[in-house]
């Protein structure tokens, strides 16, 4: 689960629904796609603030500019800091036309508008999809706003916003003032156990799923000798089949008071997407589609992708294992149960369901 900040406000932002300086648009003076960088590969600032850009991959070297939140740069390549600092795990930085800026600032995205659907596929209630811009700004459909983070960027006349690798339930299809194809979001109790909250957000932005990409991994091999294998103290998550590792990826499990527990564990629910909410004011997050989540443990645990920050491979979470997309996406499709886009969410029949799962740290 998301990792909060200091202030109800910055914790926000952190969860993924950045704020900037635009106040909400109404639906029907039209929504639109901003103008982002022209390169195969994007880097959006996801800390929620602002951030430096530097003359060189080192901490100490002269700043460039400073930058605000959810400004998207050219990703050209990324490098290993020039000189070891010994404050920061990650080493790396980004190289950017403008300078370097330190790679767990910056979420990988990029630039992928689609052509939209015209209307809902024949004999669905919807449909779900994958924002493929760095992001896209939403207006509602039904305010008042439910969530308490939708609720307070509204108030504060903040944008809202739908981010990179999220996945959303659409339900509806229409076109906005100026003649684009706009999709309505429903975040209701059927789909994510969201709060209800629908908004409307440009179709260009969103990328329908398919059957095929969701398909499980491996079906032949027998659900009884894969095991998932998270390691706390390395900060790596490994899918095994017998004794044979299958897949590798760095993560970030829980922080201070909420590690994620060790022990051993099934995966007992699936879903594509999910409405991550808790905690306190002071200490609490409100995330929307949040994809690929594999529970683990009553205590509501999750493998799941994670959009609002870089820093896998650091502990960083609420006690849910956060993992970049791609690889959240894998092991998801990988373990049992399995899931379809009809039926989304899925819970393990005991006592034979589900993938065995192991949470241990090295002991010194």
């Amino acid at each position: 689960m998301p990792k909060p900040a200091i202030s109800r406000r910055d914790f926000l932002k952190l969860a993924g629904l950045g704020a900037g300086t635009l106040a909400l648009r109404p639906f029907t003076r039209g929504l639109f796609l901003p103008d982002f960088p022209a390169a195969e590969r994007l880097g959006r600032n996801c800390t929620g603030g602002m951030i430096a850009v530097k003359s060189r991959p080192d901490a100490y070297s002269t700043t460039v500019k400073d930058v605000y939140e959810d400004t998207v740069f050219p990703w050209l390549r990324e490098v290993a800091a020039e000189n070891f600092d010994y404050n920061r795990i990650n080493q790396r930085w980004v190289e950017t036309p403008e300078g370097y800026v330190y790679a767990s600032y910056l979420q990988p995205c990029r630039s992928l508008p689609n052509t939209p659907l015209a209307a809902l596929p024949d004999g669905k209630p919807g449909f779900w999809a994958e924002v493929t811009m760095p992001y896209v700004d939403f207006t509602m459909d039904n305010p008042p706003a439910r969530s308490p983070g939708l609720s307070y960027l509204i108030r504060e006349g903040l944008p809202t916003r739908l981010y990179y690798s999220q996945v959303m339930w659409i339900d509806q299809v229409s076109t906005n003032s100026s003649g684009a194809v706009i999709y309505r979001v429903n975040e209701n109790e059927g789909h994510g156990y969201g709060y209800g909250d629908m908004y409307w957000a440009e179709g260009a932005a969103f990328r329908p799923l398919t059957e095929d990409e969701i398909a499980p991994i491996h079906p032949d091999v027998d659900p009884n000798t894969k095991k998932v294998v998270v390691n706390r103290t390395y900060q790596t998550l490994s899918c095994f089949e017998g004794d044979k590792e299958v897949y590798f990826c760095r993560v970030s499990t829980g922080v201070k008071d909420e590690y994620t527990p060790v022990g051993e564990y099934i995966t007992g629910r699936k879903a594509v997407s999910i409405h991550m909410a808790g905690g306190t004011v002071d200490e609490g997050f409100d995330t929307p589609g949040v994809s690929w989540t594999t529970l683990f443990s009553g205590a509501g645990l999750a493998i799941h992708a994670a959009f609002w920050h870089n820093q896998f491979g650091e502990k960083r979470s609420h006690g849910c294992v956060n993992c970049k997309p791609e690889d959240a996406k894998w092991i998801f499709r990988w373990t049992t149960p399995s899931v379809t886009l009809d039926v989304s969410d899925v819970e393990a029949q005991y006592p034979n369901g589900g993938t065995h799962v192991i949470v241990k740290e090295r002991l010194y």
